[in-house]
């Protein structure tokens, strides 16, 4: 089920108001996930594109979010933008995203993320920073003078909330709180006490 016009307005409004409140990084989400074990982690990613099937955000599968992910095809993410008072948590099921929408937006990454991209072997040991630094050397040289294609380990992810919860800072710990919830193929909205 897609969100709500109402859910993506009053998220569109309160990252509006983040960026210029001058919040360093209003896309920064930190996102948490499960191995479907209980085992649960939690990192800070950055949202790429809302639209009415969720929130969108790419990384490697061969990570822990992308192999917990696979595993577990389930998430919940944080905005919090304190420049503004304004946090917005959401949880929901998540899929990756076409191939095509993949490579579409590989292309417009810089080229120097690009080549990061091939270099990093996301999460796994690494003996130094020269060593890495030496990947990227002879990727650059691989593909000098040709466009860098997208890795087949990279992707993107779609969060599609089932829940969406915006909290607005006041005064003496009055926030006000408002939870979206999706039941039975349609949003019902609750203002929650603080």
């Amino acid at each position: 089920m897609s969100l709500s016009g109402e859910i993506i307005d009053e998220f569109n409004k309160a990252f509006k108001k983040a960026r210029v409140s001058g919040e360093p990084e209003p896309t920064a989400m930190v996102l948490a996930t499960s191995d479907g074990s209980g085992n649960v982690s939690s990192r800070t990613v950055l949202l790429k594109a809302l639209d009415e099937d969720g929130f969108v955000f790419f990384t490697n599968i061969n990570s822990c979010k992308g192999q917990q992910l696979t595993a577990c095809p389930r998430a919940s993410a944080t905005f919090l933008w304190k420049a503004s008072g304004v946090q917005v948590q959401l949880a929901g099921p998540v899929r990756r995203v076409s191939e095509e929408a993949a490579d579409a937006y590989f292309a417009t990454r810089d080229r120097g993320s690009q080549i990061g991209a091939w270099a990093s072997r996301q999460s796994e040991p690494l003996d130094s920073r020269e060593t890495l630094m030496r990947r990227v050397e002879e990727l650059e040289q691989q593909y000098e003078g040709a466009e860098v294609p997208r890795p087949p380990f990279w992707t993107g992810f779609v969060l599609s909330p089932e829940t969406v919860e915006f909290w607005t800072q006041r005064e003496f710990r009055l926030h006000d709180r408002f939870l979206y919830t999706l039941e039975n193929g349609s949003w019902s909205r609750l203002r929650l006490n603080p």
